[in-house]
């Protein structure tokens, strides 16, 4: 009986030793993938999301701005040239 008992036990702590090895070599690398991504506080998350909110409501500005700007260039460009003013030396004051 005992010559059965050594060769299987041998046999079943192979795997054993393999599969402990293996569950540990994974959660050593969680554990570091963890260690690395920084931890953002929620004071930083909230001041983040006020700087895009606010980021935001400057480019919807500056596009209003732009349209302002393509409208008034529009309306010089159709008045055509402006007609020049008199020289002082014509209308003599």
């Amino acid at each position: 009986m005992e010559d059965i008992i050594i060769p299987i036990a041998g046999i079943m702590f192979i795997p054993t030793c393999l599969a402990v090895w293996f569950w540990g070599k994974g959660y050593l690398r969680k554990i570091e993938q963890r260690d690395r991504q920084p931890s953002i506080s929620p004071d930083i998350l909230l001041r983040l999301e006020r700087m895009e909110q606010g980021i935001d409501a400057i480019a919807v500005e500056v596009e209003r701005i732009s349209e302002g700007q393509r409208f008034t260039t529009r309306l010089l460009s159709e008045r055509g040239t402006p007609a020049a003013l008199p020289s002082s030396r014509e209308g003599g004051a």
